[in-house]
């Protein structure tokens, strides 16, 4: 975690005396009593003195003369800001709390004031504990004094204490701030701050007349000055612009959801028009200003502060995205426009949602923006925006949506899978807007071999995103294909990976292509060759409907059999398990008797068709046999529909080796539901069937042999075999000689060599234990229906001692019966 002198340091002042602590604090203290030139021990003692009160989880306790010092330290204007720095960081860290004390006395000095502010919100734990200096800082908002250099670090303090308590400002106050922010956000000045030029080595220095702000193209700028506006330094309200529209977004979110209704809002603009734009618009904004304002904007005046802040809001918003088509000569320019994009459009997105009336002002611009942005995928971030203003307002302006979200839900995931920051925020706006995604935009539950392509490229961020995420993509006519989906997750993150790594080293250079490997090498040739092209087109196939899987999958895992050690193939094939959990506990809430079905079919198929990861068939195979008894035990009469296949799987002891969970579930569930109570259907004959399958099994493992080697299977699958055939034969008695027969040769199996060895005691104890329960119990053909058949009525649980594969309380019961008083058994 930390580099090995770092972790040093960090352990010595984990462990460091509390004597040398105090020797230490006396330091400190005449450090900073003492008027010396002692600025490098002061300052290497403070940081040492941070390390101490941060390392531990726990706040230290620093003596009150020194807490006091640090504080004065703190509000001093003359120290160095090193110096404030370390105190506030001190501060933030120890005991007691300098919360009260910083808050009787709050500096005027704009530095001083940030430092102290940020020990107050770290220590705050209440709206009172923020009040006195919301107070403080309200007050300075409202000053008119001439020094205007303080307000310009109120705003992010401000921020960050409505943030923590919103209902700390009354109306009357919200208003006030409303209308500052309006001011400073319309109304700054277009010319450049004051710089000062020597006038030659003869002449005093000389102030050179302000230029005028310039757009990112070079141009003059001839509107109002927005953050997009460029010079070479900036006037006090032009950095207040800049502050107020960084916190504009979070401003309306919190204070313009009860403003003025629409009827009031459009009534209020239709008297703008007949209203003289002659009013007197002093807002404490210097004339020349005022003198580039339209008419327009004076009269909105008229508007409550909430509606005008949203009406000047909405003005930038719409300049800045006029400003983000021109063509910017630096980089960072470039990169800042699509920054206000992404901020503008969220931004008038809230103020249509507060006010439809801006909806028809709004959409011309964002459908022109949309035009522009669309053909280029370095803009995928900024049309996210675009896409939610679309989502919650094409239907009240009457707009189609479509063209929209088919592009950001093919392209973007399909062509962007690499771009975390974009994996994040896509994710997160499918989250947010989930439940209209489902009722109005088709193409969402469709897209989810797109969606997966986030998280099989990005699965450690976003696992628990998913989590959330996944239930809403599940719809009855496209479920078995988003089973089969998630099985195949692991073989999309590969083909993935090839595919990135195909597009950076050309098929020509076959030097580069070594470096990655003989195993990936041979991954990649495999992506390129037309042979597996159909296999690579279906897996990373942008939408569901082409089918449920494919038929050559076992080909496709040999294809990619390079990338199975590819960590992020390995943390993909993690989350899988989880994944499976979330999808079956919804599809068994919407399932119905033809997709039960299918879901079976697809279990018994795909627990020997996974991708071989080390753990990875072991870890899905124990989901499956969690949810195959929950399907079973929902809709019993699958064992009956899908007789064949359980037949066919059951009876075959490779699937022991393979997957002997999955198949001690299935036979387990087979004895279980296998009966007239649960499907008429379920005649003599399919009993039968079945418990020949099962006997064929249960008798060829259990064959002793001199040369044969102990068996790979536990004991747990032998007493599930054993009493899942007493079960079956308990419903047709013919059977009962056939399993008795077979049960009495049980102990000699458990007691030959091979077995013992590699069975423990206890382990061949309970083999024979319950071979013997079994025969005493099928000598009472009766008692061991009522005994070994399922009740259809029963909710209680019935007391396992394995819940898979144990037998009923008191079935033990009538076994030790049986045993104390064998005289009473029938000769």
């Amino acid at each position: 975690m930390f580099a090995p002198g770092t972790e040093s340091l960090v352990k010595q002042a984990r462990e460091i005396q509390e004597e040398e602590l105090q020797r230490f604090y006396g330091r400190i203290s005449k450090h900073l009593l003492s008027n010396k030139e002692v600025a490098v021990e002061v300052v290497d003692s403070l940081q040492r003195l941070h390390l101490i009160v941060s390392a531990t989880k726990y706040a230290r306790t620093l003596p009150p003369d020194l807490i006091k010092k640090l504080q004065t330290l703190l509000r001093s204007l003359s120290c160095p800001e090193q110096f404030q720095i370390l105190s506030s960081a001190i501060l933030r860290e120890s005991l007691p709390l300098s919360l009260h004390t910083l808050s009787t006395e709050l500096s005027q000095d704009s530095r001083a004031l940030s430092y102290m502010a940020s020990v107050v919100l770290s220590q705050a734990g209440n709206k009172e504990d923020l009040l006195p200096l919301c107070q403080h800082l309200l007050k300075i908002l409202e000053s008119r004094q001439p020094e205007v250099q303080v307000p310009k670090h109120t705003l992010p303090i401000l921020s960050k204490i409505f943030s923590f308590s919103p209902k700390i400002l009354s109306e009357d106050q919200v208003n006030v701030v409303s209308r500052k922010l309006a001011d400073w956000l319309r109304y700054a000045s277009v010319h450049q701050g004051a710089s000062m030029s020597s006038g030659g080595f003869f002449t005093s220095p000389r102030i050179r007349q302000p230029a005028p702000m310039t757009e990112v193209d070079g141009a003059v700028a001839g509107d109002f000055f927005t953050v997009l506006c460029v010079g070479q330094s900036y006037t006090e309200d032009q950095w207040m612009n800049m502050y107020t529209f960084s916190m504009m977004k979070n401003w309306l979110l919190t204070y313009d959801t009860e403003g003025t209704s629409n009827a009031e809002s459009a009534q209020l603009k239709r008297t703008q028009v007949i209203q003289t734009s002659h009013q007197d618009d002093r807002s404490e904004v210097d004339s020349s200003v005022m003198s580039m304002v339209s008419a327009t904007s004076s009269s909105s005046r008229l508007l409550p502060p909430k509606e005008r802040l949203r009406e000047k809001a909405f003005e930038y918003c719409h300049r800045l995205i006029e400003q983000s088509d021109r063509k910017a000569l630096k980089r960072t320019d470039a990169e800042l426009q699509k920054a206000c994009l992404v901020e503008s459009v969220a931004i008038m997105d809230i103020i249509c949602n507060e006010d439809a009336s801006y909806v028809y002002r709004a959409f011309p611009c964002i459908k022109a923006l949309y035009g522009r942005l669309s053909p280029d995928l370095a803009f995928a971030r900024a049309l996210l925006p675009i896409a939610q203003f679309y989502l919650n307002h094409s239907e009240t302006a009457a707009v189609d949506s479509e063209a929209v979200f088919y592009q950001v839900f093919t392209r973007f995931p399909a062509e962007l899978f690499n771009e975390p920051m974009l994996a994040f925020e896509f994710v997160h706006f499918c989250l947010h807007n989930v439940s209209v995604l489902q009722e109005k935009v088709a193409i969402y539950r469709h897209s989810f071999p797109n969606l997966l392509k986030f998280l099989a490229w990005n699965s450690p961020g976003l696992i628990s995103e998913y989590v959330e995420l996944l239930p809403s993509l599940l719809a009855p006519e496209t479920a078995i294909e988003l089973l089969h989906s998630l099985l195949d997750l692991p073989c999309l993150a590969a083909a993935l990976d090839l595919q990135h790594r195909s597009s950076c080293y050309p098929a020509q250079d076959r030097a580069v292509w070594d470096q990655q490997g003989s195993k990936i090498t041979a991954s990649l040739d495999a992506f390129r060759q037309p042979s597996y092209r159909g296999l690579f087109l279906y897996i990373l196939r942008p939408e569901a409907g082409t089918g449920d899987t494919i038929d050559r999958l076992s080909t496709l895992h040999e294809a990619l059999e390079g990338m199975v050690e590819s960590p992020r193939v390995v943390r993909c094939a993690q989350i899988v398990p989880v994944l499976l959990h979330i999808y079956f506990n919804t599809v068994t809430q919407m399932a119905d008797e033809k997709l039960l079905n299918q879901l079976l079919l697809v279990l018994l198929e795909r627990s020997s068709l996974l991708f071989n990861i080390k753990n990875f068939s072991t870890e899905v195979q124990r989901v499956f046999s969690t949810h195959l008894q929950t399907l079973c035990k929902l809709h019993p009469p699958l064992i009956v529909d899908q007789y064949k296949e359980l037949l066919e799987f059951v009876s075959t002891t490779t699937s022991i080796y393979s997957k002997e969970n999955f198949y001690t579930h299935a036979v387990w569930v087979i004895g279980e539901y296998l009966s007239v109570s649960y499907d008429p259907r379920c005649t003599v004959e399919l009993i039968t069937s079945f418990f020949e399958g099962i006997e064929a099994v249960l008798f060829e493992i259990t064959q002793v042999r001199q040369s044969s080697s102990p068996p790979c299977y536990s004991p747990r699958l032998l007493t599930v075999l054993m009493t899942a055939l007493a079960k079956l034969a308990s419903r047709s008695q013919d059977l009962i000689p056939r399993a008795s027969l077979l049960l009495s040769k049980m102990r000699s199996f458990a007691r030959s060599g091979p077995v013992a060895v590699y069975f423990s005691e206890e382990d061949t104890e309970e083999i024979i234990t319950r071979a013997h329960e079994l025969i005493n119990l099928l000598k009472l053909p009766n008692v061991a229906q009522f005994v070994l058949a399922p009740s259809t009525h029963g909710d209680s649980p019935r007391w396992h001692r394995d819940t898979n594969a144990g037998l009923p309380q008191r079935m033990r019961a009538i076994s030790g019966l049986l045993h104390n008083h064998s005289n009473f058994l029938p000769a």
